[in-house]
Order: structure tokens, then sequence, then C-alpha cells
């Protein structure tokens, strides 16, 4: 016969058996655990009052001694196995610091736990109330819930405020918006990400920032904030055409080539042309960007010019005015050049984001953004285990046009 024991020691077993015992349902089964996890913690806290009096219950090493135990208190306390009643015990002089379940305790860690992992997932927080009522049949409000999540704080911060590499190939710059509370008001909020392509080809958030404007200032205390926690080169930003963006960049970092996103271009030309002749628009534009070089790209866009320009003239004035930011991708190889022609990195960590905090739909204050970012970066990161796609070829490429800096 088949040994059934799942590697259970004959303790273990022992255990089984009694659960098992007058137990019909896993209802039956749930609560006698409940009652043995209440009776356990009882048992431990009578051993710690052991410890602290420095003799056992109704030892005569007792008399005298100056404490002694002075009954119990009740307490009831959420865990696991739902809401349970356990009783305390007291000593005479007050001194009694229990450790397993401390004073004013009154959840296990692991609830807070659970608590922490259901809102990094993006659960709200009466979602969150809502299934820990629901499981385990406690009553835990929201605002004890958003006190749960403070604890990460200073975590928060100290992500925030972490030393940097000194130097990253390449970095993208993207905002995403999220409507906050401000005086009974709702508002925009601007969440500001940054992230870099490291020296290990690794993708990395290197921070978020806050603003209810986009604006030169605000670019330039990021890029400061970034000098300031260790980065001293850029070789490549990758962006939007945000106004003062790049002025900001090269402020910090005045080596720094800036490409403007190729996709964000093409998208703005496209906005206002009719759909009948979309199609061949986007195809004359894609031999400008997709041309081989520099002056075939010029070549492309004098074509693009003379068939299009008196019924689209808005469109090259775009191009003609972004020009030097746009072409920065043909100065490298193919290797390189599929990394910054377009912004598609943060982008798409953007989209992971928006399915953290999907639930959310208005942000009280700043902090609850910035808790609910961190968890988001915390989850998504998890899966960049990999250098970006060739990174051994770019690298390579990296090594020979920005020769002087690396050696620096």
């Amino acid at each position: 016969m088949a040994n059934r024991n799942h590697g259970l020691s004959e303790k273990e077993m022992e255990l089984v058996k009694f659960l098992m015992a007058d137990c019909e349902t896993t209802g039956d089964i749930q609560e006698k655990l409940k009652r043995l996890f209440a009776g356990t913690i009882e048992q431990m806290l009578e051993a710690e009052m052991d410890e602290h009096l420095g003799y056992e219950k109704n030892s005569v090493l007792g008399n005298n001694s100056g404490n002694s135990r002075n009954g119990y208190g009740k307490k009831t306390i959420s865990s696991d196995y739902g809401e349970c009643e356990i009783s305390v015990p007291r000593d005479r002089n007050g001194e009694f610091e229990p450790k397993i379940i401390e004073k004013r305790q009154t959840r296990t860690d692991e609830i807070e736990q659970k608590i922490m992992a259901m809102y990094a997932k993006g659960m709200s927080q009466r979602d969150i109330e809502d299934t820990l009522k629901e499981i385990y049949g406690s009553e835990i409000s929201q605002g004890l819930i958003s006190r749960i999540t403070d604890k990460i704080l200073p975590e928060v911060n100290e992500w925030q405020n972490r030393p940097l590499s000194s130097i990253y190939p390449v970095v993208f710059f993207d905002g995403i918006v999220f409507n906050s509370r401000k005086d009974n008001k709702i508002i925009s909020k601007c969440v500001y990400s940054v992230l870099g392509i490291n020296m290990e080809g690794q993708k990395e958030i290197l921070g978020t920032w806050i603003s209810e404007n986009e604006s030169a200032s605000f670019y330039a205390s990021i890029c400061s904030d970034l000098r300031n926690r260790g980065v001293t080169d850029i070789f490549i930003a990758c962006h939007d055409n945000l106004t003062g963006l790049c002025d900001a960049i090269n402020a910090i970092f005045p080596k720094t080539k800036n490409q403007l996103c190729i996709v964000h271009q093409i998208r703005n030309s496209c906005k206002f042309v009719p759909y009948k002749d979309r199609k061949a628009v986007c195809a004359d534009l894609k031999k400008i960007y997709g041309a081989v070089n520099l002056d075939d790209a010029e070549y492309a866009k004098e074509e693009f010019r003379e068939k299009w320009d008196k019924k689209y003239p808005n469109i090259l004035k775009s191009w003609d005015k972004n020009w030097t930011e746009l072409t920065v991708f043909f100065e490298y190889p193919q290797e390189i050049r599929k990394i910054i022609y377009t912004t598609n990195a943060v982008e798409s960590y953007h989209r992971m984001v928006r399915k953290f905090t999907k639930s959310k739909a208005v942000f009280p204050t700043d902090d609850s953004i910035r808790k609910v970012i961190f968890m988001s970066v915390k989850e998504i990161s998890k899966k960049w285990t990999m250098p970006v796609r060739d990174w051994g070829l770019a690298y390579s490429q990296f090594a020979i046009f920005f020769e002087d800096r690396l050696a620096a």
C-alpha cells in the first residue's frame, strides 16, 4: 500500500489524527486549528511569564520574590485562523512585556503581510477590508489598513534616495498622471519616472517624482537629484518632446545626447491626418526614420515635403524644429538604434503600473501615490531578471562610441 504520510513525522501524524477526530468538514478542522492556535499562544505566554518572573507557576520560589502573577487579561487577535480570544497573563508589578503577542498588538504578523501583499497587487483599501472580513472574519478598517501600509514609507524614502550607479548608457524619461485629492478638489498629479539601462543591461527605475505641473524647473530638480545620488554621466537620454526637458538634462549632464521618441513623433504627425491619407503618410514618414543614414533621412524628408507639405504643412514643421534631437540615433549602429529610438521601455513599465493602480480612482495624498508606485516597482522589477535583448552587442558598440567616458 502506498505511503500517504507525505513525509510527516510520528508527532505530526498524531496531530493529524487529533484534527480528524470529531471533524466532518474543513470548517470543523479550521475551528479546531483556531483553538489549537489560541492554546499554543497562551502556553507560550505562560512560558514567557515563567522566564520573566524566574520561576514556574505555583513554585515556592516565588515566595517573597518581589513580583508574582496577577491573573489574566483578555485579548482578541486576528490571525490566519480568524479572530480568537486569548488569555494574557499579568504580573503584579506590571512589568511583563510579552514578545509573541506584544502589548496593544491585535494582529499577527501574517495578517499584516497579507495586507501588504494585497496592496502590492493593486487592491483598494475597501477591497482589502472586504476580503479580510470574508476570509478571516476580521473587522479591519480602511484607516487601519492605511496605517499598516504607511509602515513602508521609510522604505519608500530610502529607495527614492538610494545611491545610484555613476554611469547609465541609456535613460528614459516619461510621466503618468493620477487623480489626487487636494482641498476637497480632484486634481491631476504627474508622477514622473526615470528608467535607466545600467552597465549590465538591466532595467532599473531610478526614481519617481510627483508634481502638479510639468515644468523646466521640475525637470531640473529631477536631474539634480540624479546627480546628487551619484550619477555622473548619461550617454543618451530618451524622452518625449517636453518643453524644457532637453535644457534641464544638458544643464546637469552637458555631454548627454537627447533622442526624442520617434513613435511619439509619428503619432503627433498623424493626429490630424484623415483616415484616407493616414496609411500613405505613415509609409512616407517611415522612409525618413527608417533610412540607412542621416543623409538618406534628409533626402526622404524633402521628398515628403514635396508630396505632402501643401496638404499637411504642420507635419514637417515639427520634424524640422526637432530634427537634431529626432535624428541622434542615426549616429549609432543598429544595436544601439533599436534601444534608443523609442521610449517604449518606460511606457511599457507605466502600462504595468496602471494594472496595479486601476482600482484606485483617486489618491488621497502624495504619500498614498508613493506607496502604491513603490509596491508596483517591487512587483514589476521581479521580472527584470535578464539584460535587454542583445545587450552584449550593444555594449560593445557603446564601448567604442563612448570609450573616453567609460575610461574616465
